[in-house]
């Protein structure tokens, strides 16, 4: 049987979207369906024609994803904040990350270090480059493959260090969390929802964001390494 509502999101978002469709269908008894995916490709998808009910992406590729006409007009709204973290495996030693001269110094120390094709691999890139490690150095400098968590690149002893989303990194095994990156050279990303432009559920769709921006989802945020978004470039739904 067919869900009430479907959807596509980035893989960063895939566990908090299951827990809060699951708690949406014990409240409204409507079933969702979000499948989750590498955000270049799930925004690929869907400019190729594809119809979603709900796409939940970074939301600077949401914005473009609404001037291109790809999602309801005005139904872009901020879902949750996600910090950059770094991964060990387990059982080794956890580097200094308290200032960004102690997280350089742990990056140019380490034989490897991993980053996502999302916007923690944007900024991690930006931070290597600037600390003289060379993104092209594919002996020191790996990237997952969309869709692929770095913690499991870690988690192999593929990488030594590993750069992603906080949310990514929770339930992976293997791996221990060494902490987030400093406020210095942090960088939060704002993951957003919207209305696809050919949703076939459109009422459901908005009925749903609603419930996933509002107060009562943001416990279960926080719990999953997020947190609701503190100032949101969104509108009503």
């Amino acid at each position: 049987m067919s869900a009430d509502i479907t959807g596509i999101s980035s893989m960063a978002t895939r566990q908090l979207l299951a827990e809060l469709a699951g708690a949406y269908r014990q409240k409204t008894g409507k079933s969702v369906a979000i499948e989750s995916v590498g955000g270049v490709d799930a925004a690929k998808r869907i400019r190729s024609g594809e119809k979603f009910d709900v796409v939940v992406l970074a939301d600077d590729a949401m914005q473009k994803l609404e001037a291109d006409g790809f999602l309801k007009p005005g139904s872009r709204a901020g879902l949750a904040e996600s910090s950059i973290a770094v991964a060990v495996r387990s059982g080794t030693g956890h580097p200094d990350l308290t200032s960004e001269a102690a997280t350089k110094a742990a990056v140019l120390a380490a034989k490897s270090v991993g980053y996502s094709t999302g916007p923690s691999g944007t900024h991690v890139l930006k931070l290597l480059e600037k600390w003289g490690v060379d993104p092209k150095d594919a002996n020191r400098v790996v990237q997952a493959p969309p869709g692929v968590p770095v913690g499991t690149l870690v988690a192999r002893g593929d990488v030594e260090l590993g750069f992603q989303q906080l949310s990514e990194f929770l339930g992976v095994a293997g791996i221990e969390v060494a902490g987030l990156l400093p406020g210095e050279i942090q960088s939060v990303t704002l993951f957003a929802c919207g209305v696809g432009a050919q949703a076939g559920n459109e009422a459901g769709a908005r009925d749903l964001i609603g419930y996933l921006t509002s107060p009562e989802s943001g416990a279960t945020k926080r719990r999953l390494g997020m947190e609701p978004p503190r100032s949101v470039d969104s509108r009503d739904v």
